[in-house]
This record gives C-alpha cells, structure tokens and sequence, in this order.
C-alpha cells in the first residue's frame, strides 16, 4: 500500500476528561467513607467507586477531605434528615422516641454500611487528619445541640418535669445514639437496637411532667 506525499498522519483526539454525574459519584463516595471511615478509605478506593480518575477527583472535589466534607454532608440531607423530622415531633417524648427508634431501623438497612456515618467517625486519626475529626465532632455536637433544645422546649412547654436536666438528657440520648451506632456495625440486629432504644426512652419517660 503507498501512501500519498502529501498525505498528513490522522490527528489524534484531544485528551477530555470523561464527564460524569457529580451527585451520583459524591452518593458513591459517601458510602465508602461510610464504610471505610475516612482514613481507610483510599484515593484509589474512592475513584474506583466513583468511576473518576483521580485528576478529575482532585477537580472536580479539591482534595479528599473537602470530598468527605461534602460527603458528610449529602448523608445529613439524605440519611440525618429523619433526625430533624423526629425533633419536630409535637410532644417532647414522643420526639426522642421517635429519635432513638428511627436510628435503630435507619442504622441496620439492608443493603448499605450498618451505624451511623457520622456518630462513631474519626473519633481518633493521625495528626494531619485533626481538622477533619474536629469538623466531624461540630457535627455530633450540632446534633446535640438539637436534641437539648427539644428538651428544653418540652420543659418550657410543660411535657417534661421542670427538674429535668436538658444537658444530661440530651447527652444520655447522644450516648444511645452512639452506643447503637457502634453495636450496628458490630453486627447488632434491628430487633436488639430496638429493645435497647425502648430501655432507653423508659428513662426518658421518667421525665414527662
């Protein structure tokens, strides 16, 4: 075969980077933080997950931990949202029920990481990690800080004792929340988180004016 003088080689097509859905790969992402934890989860875990190259990770997210930062947050809009829905409950102990018994269920769903993404995360980590693990622990205590304002709002509202302790009620709530997040992941059923979410509001109903 002869190849014309004048002929020019074929160019080659310019290097794009693939496009892809950020929402869906940040859902993905989150469930191998989830699963992982932050420090266990790897760039290479993430991008195979996500189905990026890491260049388009660092793009596109920054670096990892701005990606677990937005991580974290797509589970408070997707997963913690029932959180919010329990605390606007009308009756205060109705609320924490709700609260403590919606965990139970949300933290044992079939088909996605067991506990609470958020709860039990980065609770030790290497010293370059620190400012992730003080933004995660903002997190928890937003979250108790929820939970105490719905305490004091029911005192206020006459459905929890006036003697009613909203710092320590809370933080007792909290302590279940965790405690429920760490035995899900060890495996603990629905039916047994359950059982302990209802000896917990026994303690809580000691507490209703």
């Amino acid at each position: 075969m002869t190849i014309a003088k004048n002929a020019k080689p074929a160019s080659r097509p310019r290097g794009r980077p693939r496009a892809f859905d950020r929402d869906e790969a940040l859902a993905k992402a989150a469930e191998t933080f989830w699963r992982l934890g932050y420090e266990g989860a790897s760039i290479a875990d993430l991008t195979a997950v996500m189905g990026i190259t890491p260049q388009s990770l660092y793009s596109a997210f920054t670096s990892k931990a701005d990606l677990y930062r937005e991580a974290l947050q797509w589970y408070q809009d997707h997963v913690g949202a029932s959180t919010v829905a329990a605390l606007a409950e009308g009756d205060a102990v109705i609320a924490l029920t709700r609260l403590l018994s919606e965990a139970a269920e949300e933290f044992t769903k079939k088909g996605r990481p067991h506990g609470c993404m958020i709860s039990t995360a980065v609770l030790t980590c290497a010293t370059e990690n620190e400012p992730v693990a003080r933004h995660v622990s903002g997190l928890r205590g937003a979250t108790l800080a929820l939970i105490r304002a719905r305490v004091e709002r029911g005192i206020d509202e006459g459905q929890l004792s006036p003697g009613t302790d909203p710092e320590a009620l809370a933080r007792f709530v909290g302590a279940m929340i965790q405690g429920m997040s760490v035995q899900a992941q060890d495996g603990a059923s629905r039916a047994a988180l359950l059982a302990l979410a209802r000896h917990a509001v026994t303690e809580i109903e000691r507490h209703r004016a």
